[in-house]
This record gives structure tokens, sequence and C-alpha cells, in this order.
């Protein structure tokens, strides 16, 4: 009998399935030191990103699927 693969919590909490299948995930380097970052930056860094291709193949089995 082979066993299941447990779903990685901490990787379920950090993304987000769009309408369209895509995975969105938010930026690194916003929790701190936010003063020393333009304004352009914050703005940028505040938005969402998709996980890009090579990330998805690592990820998706983590997730076990």
């Amino acid at each position: 009998m082979k066993n299941k693969m447990k779903t990685h919590k901490g990787l379920k909490k950090r993304i987000k399935i769009t309408g369209t299948g895509k995975w969105m995930h938010k930026s690194a380097n916003t929790s701190h030191l936010a003063g020393s970052k333009t304004k352009r930056q914050k703005k940028r860094l505040d938005q969402s990103n998709i996980v890009s291709k090579c990330d998805f193949k690592r990820l998706r089995s983590k997730l076990g699927l």
C-alpha cells in the first residue's frame, strides 16, 4: 500500500489559485526596513505575482498534486 503525500500547510496558506488556474503569491522584502525603499518600490512589492513555471513544478509536488 502506497502512502499519500501530505499537503505542505505553509505553502497552502501562501498561495492563491486564480479562476484560470494560475498561482499567485505575495512579494518578498515587504516585512521591514521600508523606510529605505522608495515609494515606487513599496507600491510594486505590494502587488501579488504569478508563480513562475520552474517554481510551479517544484511547488506542485509539495501540495500533493
